[in-house]
């Protein structure tokens, strides 16, 4: 540990400007061991004095300027010393061999058996520290399957370390240190070495650099415009005319928008949902490995949550709970949801203040408060065990909005004195409860998204989860009941199988994708086909990731059109969903592709070169 600070000292003091420039190609020695390997430059930290290099295969790793040579350098090094190390072994190998000289030929060929060994030895070491290495280093490209490895290592060799540096200063004092065990000394001291070396360069490069959403000046904006949008659509919908040229929409008076009983049926309907996350029913998974190589434990039980919601709205039904109560405080609902959103976003973001550095999330630690404040500054925050993004992600929202186009289906019924729900609103009804329900039974495989492994519990997420999901997405049902829409049957049969047809892309391209990254060993993904990366995962090229890049996406887009078909073609405003939701995949597989270019490297150009098209197959 003392080495190490000092050695940057030194630099700091010796080295005040850099040596090797952007862009120029140098020999970099990998961690751990004594191989160079051709690099390029790709950057320098100023406060760490660290280079960022990319190897050829795509890696980017942070080296030390000692640990970086000039072409020219090690080209002249290696060419003395294989002008000189052919001769001696030639030399002693013929002297080993010389017929008139027995004795001592026996005994050099003992030297060199020994010395054989040694290499032997030298080699095997050198071999391990170089996969103790190559292990930690995948933490460079933001790869986190490797890492609990890691961790588990740095662990026991801190338990060996203890007791034997104690050890260490007696057999210094009486020189009773056998030559083994100073080499197996010296092995534990180079693995702490790498292991020390590898931390510092992680939180050297901990911070946020590249900023989303437009920086500061974007998450600033995105702040107001989110709920304004929400209660722009809210209120267009309620006129009668719900055309765009009849903007803007009478607004109401603000004592209208608050009501405290609202916002306590709110806060009943959070905590009810709350309790049933909490009740011990359902298996325990463990998420993917994080920064540290812990894992954190998630209980799926939503489907679970799901079936006791159910239950409950049937028996309020049964007393003649007049469930469209939803419909005539639909904006008070929506004005009590954002109000809370904010609270939780505000607590979440000073609570993080608190937390250790490697749990902030990698995308929210820019150091600049509105960013941080708007995509999330701490990644997994938790009360306990109650993981608040993981709950809010899929409960109260996504389970809310199957309860608000319930509450839509039966005040259509009651304002236009049906004993039927329309055949339009029984599509949207049927055709969302399936999307959601989907979600719930495979609630596992949110695990592996983005929204849990990257992004950090801010306002974006809190907000999107607990306001945009249930009163945006339901926009269909909502218009439905102002604006009643009659289908033909054989109309209502096209939208079915396009749902179908969606539906089906995007749950089977979800399976083989979440099926592959659990165990890409499986037997029954043998027929799959996959291009290795530099990280140890591979990159699928047939299936359904063969076809497009993102074919989970491309089954969404259609669901969504599906959605809004049967609203008719009267006003462009039940397809806002559909506009939104290309707008934001688009966003997202573009953040996919840098980050997927960023970690994969060449594997990632040539998964590209093999699969052409993003989301829209011979389009985009």
């Amino acid at each position: 540990m003392f080495g190490i600070t000092n050695g940057r000292k030194e630099s700091f003091c010796k080295m005040p400007s850099r040596r090797f420039a952007d862009g120029e190609v140098v020999m970099g020695r990998w961690p751990g061991s004594v191989l160079y390997y051709e690099v390029q430059v790709t950057s320098y930290d100023d406060v760490s004095h660290l280079y960022t290099v990319k190897y050829k295969d795509g890696t980017e790793l942070a080296l030390k300027e000692s640990d970086i040579r000039s072409q020219s350098s090690f080209k002249q090094r290696k060419s003395q010393s294989s002008s000189s190390s052919p001769s001696r072994r030639s030399s002693s190998r013929s002297r080993s061999r010389s017929p008139g000289r027995p004795a001592k030929g026996r005994r050099r060929s003992s030297s060199q058996s020994r010395e054989h060994k040694d290499d032997k030895k030298k080699t095997i070491q050198e071999t391990n520290l170089a996969k103790l290495s190559e292990n930690n280093t995948r933490r460079y490209n933001g790869e986190p399957d490797s890492t609990e490895r890691n961790d588990t290592s740095c662990i026991s060799l801190e338990q060996k370390l203890k007791p034997d540096l104690e050890i260490e200063r007696v057999l210094e004092q009486y020189s009773l240190r056998p030559r083994k065990e100073e080499k197996k000394k010296e092995e534990i001291y180079s693995e702490k070495k790498i292991i020390e070396t590898v931390k510092k360069i992680e939180k050297a490069s901990s911070k946020t650099k590249e900023l989303e959403f437009g920086g500061r000046i974007g998450a600033f904006t995105l702040i107001f415009l989110l709920p304004a949008a929400v209660f722009y659509l809210l209120l267009m919908v309620k006129q009668d005319d719900p055309s765009l040229m009849n903007f803007p929409p009478p607004l109401p008076k603000l004592e209208s928008l608050w009501e405290a009983r609202v916002f306590g049926v709110f806060l009943l309907w959070f905590f009810l949902q709350a309790l049933f996350y909490l009740l011990p029913v359902g298996k325990v998974v463990e998420g993917l490995p994080l920064s540290n190589g812990r894992k954190l434990q998630y209980r799926i039980n939503g489907f679970y949550a799901f079936i006791l919601t159910a239950a409950a709205i049937g028996i309020l039904l049964y007393f003649q709970f007049e469930l469209h109560y939803l419909y005539d405080h639909f904006m008070q609902f929506a004005v009590s949801a954002a109000a809370f959103s904010m609270v939780l976003s505000i607590y979440l973001y000073f609570r993080s203040l608190k937390v250790p550095e490697e749990e902030l999330a990698p995308g929210g630690n820019s150091g600049y408060f509105v960013y941080d404040f708007f995509t999330g500054h701490e990644l997994n925050p938790r009360i306990g065990s109650f993981d608040l993004k993981y709950f809010c992600e899929l409960r109260p929202g996504l389970i809310g909005w199957v309860v608000i186009n319930l509450a839509m289906l039966l005040a259509e019924m009651k304002i236009h004195n049906q004993n039927m729900p329309s055949l339009s609103m029984i599509l949207v009804n049927s055709f969302q409860l399936l999307y959601v329900v989907d979600a719930l039974w495979n609630e596992e495989a949110i695990l592996t998204t983005m929204d849990i492994t990257h992004d950090g519990f801010g306002f974006m997420l809190a907000f999107g989860d607990l306001v945009w999901v249930p009163f945006v997405y339901s926009l269909q049902a909502f218009y439905l009941v102002g604006h009643p829409t009659a289908i033909s049957w054989p109309v209502a049969a096209a939208i079915t199988i396009l749902n179908c047809i969606g539906y089906y892309i995007f749950r089977s391209a979800n399976s083989q994708k979440n099926n592959f990254r659990r165990n890409p060993a499986d037997p029954k993904l043998a027929y799959l086909k996959f291009i290795p990366t530099a990280t140890g995962k591979g990159l699928l090229v047939t299936g359904w990731w063969g076809f497009v890049r993102h074919p989970n996406y491309l089954g969404d887009i259609i669901m969504a059109l599906a959605w809004s078909l049967p609203c008719g073609f009267s006003h462009i405003l039940p397809y806002f969903y559909v506009i939104y939701f290309i707008c934001l995949l688009v966003h997202r597989e573009a953040r996919d592709e840098h980050h997927c270019k960023q970690k994969y490297g060449l594997a990632w150009e040539r998964y590209c070169q093999r699969v052409p098209y993003r989301i829209f197959p011979y389009i985009y």
